[in-house]
């Protein structure tokens, strides 16, 4: 398998402010761009662009290819099953949704030690095996996002689970909050394959500070930020599949380029890459990667990703000097559509769900505060 996996997770819009308006048309283009260049591994869960992921899979790919052609992967989130007739449910309604007839590899969703608890109870690294046996699943695992000691306990008791997929990037790698390397180790340990998720970290590794992009440039001027973040994944033995959520053609096409001819990074780029993260980490002041999972049951329905960058751009800015930037419009246009920061009740549910576990609502208040609603 070609390590470039397509992950369907933050798809182009027809509507920036529907996470389900997807552009389907644009998605085909994309879908026949990765295709034509052999890849075939595609990434999608029912929560994906506001639960429109798995109908664009079956519209864009599914109906067009024929099943031996591509590999399909998706996943059962403990938030969306209450009990063991609704895990089935669900997966019964993902089948349809995609047409897809069975899953080549279907994850427990966002394995963590909240989340954890709830897929013991309904004994679902079991049921997933069934799956397996039944045929409706080729190959069984989990995402995680836990850390390498609870990820020791899983594999421990589920040897039978074939591969792990785990956020991996240059500049969560010593991370205390994801802890990349660690749980790398403890996959390579448990001899387990693995799939990288957020190797970008949800685009800030496509857009990096200029002292950090005139490192990568000055060593080689034709390949872009994105590429180095993608290749240093790629570039770690064991790692089966790099998922790029690419979200236009211009960003399929880069990724293409790089990744048809693969080549691992040297050790004087791998270094490149930590150099890069030290820059970042420095002006990085909330680590989001965008990932929606806080969004959606927000009860003052406050967008809160597209706030967190609004805030990250204004923090590399020099205040003191400008007093304003073009980013207290669009906080202005967004309350529009969406819940200002300042409209938080508290209830906490983002932060139960935030795979970063970044304490969001601290974070709200700096940016109504910043932004002064």
């Amino acid at each position: 398998m070609k390590k470039l996996g397509f992950g369907l997770m933050r798809l182009p819009q027809t509507d920036p402010n529907r996470l389900a308006a997807v552009d389907v048309e644009q998605v085909k283009k994309m879908v026949d761009l990765y295709m034509a260049k052999g890849f075939t591994y595609f990434d999608t869960a029912l929560m994906y662009n506001g639960s429109a992921s798995e109908r664009v899979a079956k519209e864009a790919l599914v109906d067009r290819y024929p099943g031996d052609s591509f590999s399909l992967a998706t996943k059962l989130h403990a938030g969306f099953f209450r009990s063991a007739e609704d895990r089935a449910r669900v997966f019964d309604g993902q089948l349809k949704k995609t047409g897809a007839g069975y899953f080549d590899y279907y994850l427990l969703h966002g394995v963590e030690s909240a989340m954890y608890p709830k897929y013991e109870q309904y004994d679902c690294f079991r049921w997933l095996l069934e799956k397996k046996a039944e045929g409706l699943v080729k190959h069984a695992g989990f995402s995680f996002h836990g850390t390498p000691e609870l990820l020791d306990e899983i594999l421990t008791k589920y040897p039978e689970m074939e591969f792990v997929q785990l956020q991996i990037n240059y500049l969560d790698w010593e991370s205390p909050w994801v802890q990349s390397r660690g749980c790398y180790e403890m996959a390579r340990k448990h001899n387990k394959p693995v799939i990288v998720m957020e190797p970008v970290k949800g685009g800030t590794l496509a857009q990096v500070p200029e002292a950090a992009e005139k490192l990568f440039k000055d060593h080689d001027p034709g390949m872009s930020a994105a590429s180095w973040a993608i290749r240093f994944a790629a570039s770690l033995p064991g790692v089966m599949v790099v998922l790029s959520g690419m979200s236009n053609v211009a960003q399929m096409e880069d990724n293409l380029s790089f990744m048809d001819d693969f080549t691992p990074l040297t050790e004087e780029e791998k270094k490149l890459c930590f150099q890069a993260a030290d820059i970042i980490n420095g002006q990085t002041a909330i680590p989001c990667t965008g990932c929606n999972y806080c969004t959606g049951g927000c009860p003052a329905h406050i967008a809160i990703p597209q706030y967190f960058s609004l805030y990250n751009e204004d923090m590399r800015e020099r205040l003191e000097e400008k007093g304003w930037t073009v980013n207290f419009t669009n906080y202005s246009i967004l309350n529009s559509s969406f819940g200002k920061a300042s409209d938080c009740i508290g209830c906490g549910q983002c932060e139960g769900v935030c795979p970063q576990h970044l304490p969001i609502m601290d974070d709200l208040k700096k940016v109504a505060e910043h932004y002064g609603k």
